[in-house]
């Protein structure tokens, strides 16, 4: 079986590292093939790049003019497809699909003419609402229905001026329901439900979920000497890890919750925040793409702390999981979903104290109460090795439609 996967990024953040991981591990490890086409994070040598620098500045700026985003880089999706036509794949995966680098309208009617089967994997939501990747923080479900009057128009893929969800939803809907072999893939059960739900996703043959996979070898209990190298030697460590900070992310509620904490307690956050954000009482580690560094962190903390309330799936907590460390997050989206029993503790409410109540308690018992099931937990889960077979058997399904 030849794949193809599209996707925005290739080993660079958390769905870059997954088109990565599943590509090389299917080349190396199974008797099937793989390329991804990207635009962002590899070279040549990982896969097609999906036109240039200059394309994408310019999608960008239509994309925020005319309020339009995916409906540009024409000539550079025409050298897509005739790439796919030299390839020749039996499957194509669709990732994230917004980047300013596709033209969403060409690729599909181009996979509906082809019947190509087709597995569109949602990393967020942005493939069936009008323009939004989350809305669950604005309580607007308008995109059961028919978007319009966008709360987010400046969130997301920002639009300066227009309100075009509206008729961005329309063609979605037309555009997706021409797909004569179609496969809705969640990271989870959250966003697959939510889906089903959709009127654009009316036409899927499949819905599933997978959950992303995690390299088990990388993600594991580590040795470290990041307390020793920041001074940390006697603090209870809190983490948080994203590629960048914001509200989206928790960022408030962790500045909230920095302010209540005991003296030997310190919450250190990987990811990258602004010098105008950037607080005493917070230790900041730039965003990074090492694995090992990573996993050097998730050990040496003693809890993991996911403060966002838009989780499709929350990797970050599952790698944490992974190397021994249990998490407290919101119930809110995907994020209990992650958190087995004895792995940590979901938060029922928003309130920033009974967070801390929870944190605190899996402090005063100590890590090493939970580190065991935290890893069992996870190794069941969240493997890479589950994640492909996952989507090998999908795969094999779909050519028999």
């Amino acid at each position: 079986m030849k794949i193809l996967q599209i996707n925005a990024v290739y080993n660079l953040g958390s769905t870059g590292r997954c088109v990565s991981d599943f590509q090389n591990y299917t080349n190396n490890n199974t008797v099937h093939e793989c390329k991804t086409a990207f635009c962002y994070g590899g070279t040549n040598e990982d896969g097609f790049i999906i036109g240039d620098k200059l394309d994408r500045k310019i999608h960008g700026f239509f994309s925020r003019l005319l309020g339009k985003q995916g409906w540009y880089s024409r000539k550079a999706t025409k050298k897509l497809i005739k790439y796919i036509e030299s390839y020749k794949p039996d499957v194509i995966q669709l990732g994230n699909l917004h980047g300013n680098y596709i033209n969403f309208p060409i690729l599909i009617k181009y996979i509906a003419e082809k019947n190509i089967p087709t597995a569109l994997v949602l990393h967020d939501c942005w493939a069936f609402t009008g323009k939004c990747c989350h809305y669950t923080a604005d309580k607007c479900f308008k995109w059961q229905s028919g978007c319009h009057n966008c709360k987010r128009l400046k969130k997301d893929n920002e639009s300066w001026f227009f309100d075009k969800t509206k008729f961005l939803w329309e063609e979605k809907r037309k555009l997706w329901n021409s797909v004569p072999r179609l496969a809705v893939v969640g990271v989870s059960r959250w966003i697959t439900e939510e889906a089903k739900k959709s009127p654009l996703m009316g036409g899927a043959k499949i819905f599933s979920y997978i959950y992303n996979g995690i390299d088990k070898d990388v993600f594991k209990p580590t040795e470290s000497d990041v307390r020793v190298k920041y001074g940390l030697e006697n603090k209870k460590i809190l983490l948080g890890v994203a590629s960048s900070w914001a509200d989206s992310k928790g960022l408030k509620d962790i500045i909230s919750l920095a302010k209540q904490l005991p003296t030997d307690c310190q919450i250190v956050l990987v990811g990258n925040l602004s010098e105008s954000e950037k607080y005493s009482d917070i230790i900041n580690i730039p965003a990074t793409n090492s694995v090992q560094e990573l996993a050097q962190w998730y050990s040496a903390a003693d809890v993991f702390i996911n403060m966002s309330k838009e989780e499709t799936f929350g990797k970050v907590s599952a790698e944490a999981l992974m190397c021994g460390t249990p998490v407290v997050c919101f119930n809110s989206t995907a994020n209990p979903e992650l958190i087995g029993d004895g792995c940590g503790y979901v938060c029922d409410t928003d309130s920033v104290e009974n967070f801390k109540n929870l944190v605190m308690s899996i402090l005063a018992e100590g890590k090493e109460k939970y580190s065991e099931r935290c890893v069992d937990f996870a190794n069941s889960n969240f493997t890479k090795e589950k994640n492909i077979k996952g989507f090998l058997d999908l795969y094999q399904e779909l050519l028999e439609l």
